[in-house]
């Protein structure tokens, strides 16, 4: 059973988990292709951002951030390792699209990145639909990228 809760990003645990998955996007990325954002990016009034917990556990996280009325972006969608292959993924990018709906968004995008490491991501946001496309918001080309959307 997982629960899935706004989080204000006080909690210590937040803090280090999402301390890691910056550390794993700069082990991956080079600097100039790293989009992740840090707790006070996350901390802004366009983003809500979720944890998910597993018998108490944070196992999961993952953001929604409007860029317009119509338009949102899913940001810092991250499983801890223990948890990868147990549906947390799927749950929270469910949450997200349920959430977008909920408010009326016409289309949701993201960026991720082209490398290997970031497989296991793209099959997960095909399997719910979206597909590749060009760079949408303030993103610019990257070979580092991939940009997906969904029109929902």
């Amino acid at each position: 059973m997982i629960e899935i809760a706004v989080d204000d990003l006080s909690g210590e645990d937040i803090a280090q988990f999402l301390q890691d998955h910056i550390d794993d996007m700069r082990a991956m990325s080079p600097p100039e292709s790293k989009h992740a954002l840090d707790l006070e990016g996350l901390r802004q009034p366009d983003i809500t951002f979720w944890s998910i917990y597993s018998a108490g556990t944070l196992v999961g996280c993952g953001a929604l951030k409007e860029l317009t009325a119509g338009h949102g972006e899913i940001k810092s969608m991250r499983t801890g390792a223990a948890a990868r292959g147990r549906g947390v993924g799927s749950a929270m990018l469910q949450h997200i699209l349920s959430e977008a709906r909920a408010r009326g968004y016409a289309r949701l995008s993201l960026e991720t990145g082209s490398m290997a490491f970031f497989q296991p991501a793209h099959r997960l946001y095909a399997r719910h639909g979206f597909e590749f496309c060009e760079p949408f918001a303030d993103y610019k080309e990257d070979p580092n990228s991939l940009f997906m959307t969904l029109v929902l």
